[in-house]
């Protein structure tokens, strides 16, 4: 019998995270042991007529939803968070100043103990959700309306300003732009996720956060499950539509033919509308059947998919320092294949469940730790 657990708490955004950091481990494990990883998705990257092997690009396709979730539902929680200390009368103040501290030493992580393991300088995902959870200390005071223009704004117009400064026909890299809006790779420094694009990103997960609440006070009608539903499939027909047309919105990484590869193969690195519309199109549709499966069955203390949602920094840490630490010291990069790939994401999931287990409890018997409050 389904032992069912009552909290405030919505358990489909924790197996949404946790199912997003299963493919995610997959994904990292491929880029550090797998001579085979396949990574052609910017156009500063890809060679037009490449190939695209249907399995390698597959394992690399599925984990394009990962960071969108992640950065989507990182808005959604901390909309949460902050609204209802709003309305229960905790200082605005004090409120900023724990949202800057938070994503500030998220941010860090990045050029400090990830970069030390990866062996040079990046800035990637944590960089992004930090940098962009400080920005929500003044953008939180804008109302959803316009939140949701100012997302949407980007998310359709920033192929523009995006082909201004940065663009794959040789122009000169420029750090501050691809720290901003899109991508710069050397020997030494690496940067993957700009902040304004998933900024936004973020900037929609806060409206949905604000969303949820407002249906719980009544205020809207339309359940959360069923307006993701609606958005979902009509991000994925914009997905559709984009690439047909196969022009402006792919961010300069056009359709070539009409295998699924080419129809698949959209730009990650900056990521472009199409991109965006098909990540979080099907994170939409996944989540609203995942709150739809929560409201049958309830929520098991200790199913995996909650384990590791509810433990998703601490995870995402411990398994990316362990493989690039392995393969930049180790002498582990590039040293086997994709069918190993696999086995191996599959160990390293069986060894990371129970840590993060225990990790949880250790957490909540220490609810006034700082440290273990930002992990």
């Amino acid at each position: 019998m389904t032992n069912k657990v009552k909290s405030k708490r919505i358990a489909a955004i924790d197996w949404m995270r946790g199912f997003v950091m299963i493919i995610m481990v997959l994904d990292h494990v491929s880029m550090a042991y797998n001579k085979e990883h396949l990574s052609t998705d910017s156009a500063a990257s890809y060679i037009i007529g490449s190939p695209l092997p249907a399995f390698e690009f597959f394992t690399r396709w599925i984990s394009h939803i990962c960071a969108p979730v992640f950065v989507f539902l990182a808005g959604t929680a901390l909309a949460i968070s902050v609204e209802r200390k709003l309305s229960r009368g905790f200082d605005s103040k004090a409120i900023d100043k724990d949202i800057l501290l938070r994503g500030a030493f998220i941010a860090l992580l990045d050029p400090t103990i990830t970069s030390f393991f990866s062996g040079k300088l990046i800035f990637q995902v944590l960089y992004a959700i930090g940098i962009a959870m400080m920005c929500m200390a003044f953008f939180r005071r804008l109302s959803s309306t316009q939140l949701l223009i100012i997302a949407m704004a980007w998310i359709l117009g920033g192929e523009l300003v995006t082909a201004q400064f940065w663009f794959a026909g040789g122009q000169e890299q420029s750090i501050i732009v691809a720290l901003l809006i899109g991508k710069y790779s050397s020997a030494d420094l690496s940067i993957s996720y700009a902040l304004v694009p998933w900024l936004s990103v973020m900037i929609l997960g806060w409206v949905f956060g604000r969303y949820i609440l407002d249906y719980g006070d009544g205020k809207v009608t339309i359940s959360p499950a069923n307006l993701l539903f609606r958005l979902g499939f009509t991000a994925l027909a914009a997905f559709i539509a984009i690439r047909y047309f196969n022009d402006y919105g792919n961010m300069f990484l056009l359709r070539e033919d009409n295998s699924w590869q080419q129809w698949l193969h959209v730009s990650k690195y900056p990521p472009s509308a199409s991109f965006i519309m098909l990540e979080l199109g099907l994170m939409a549709v996944i989540l609203a059947l995942m709150i739809k499966v929560e409201q049958k069955i309830g929520v098991r203390p200790n199913g995996v998919l909650l384990v590791f949602g509810q433990t998703s920094m601490m995870f995402y840490l411990v398994h990316r320092i362990f493989l690039t630490g392995t393969a930049t010291y180790g002498g582990l990069s590039d040293f086997t294949n994709l069918t190993n790939t696999y086995i191996i994401s599959g160990v390293l999931l069986l060894l990371l469940f129970p840590f993060c287990i225990w990790y949880r409890s250790f957490k909540v018997k220490h609810p006034d730790s700082l440290w273990l409050k930002y992990l």
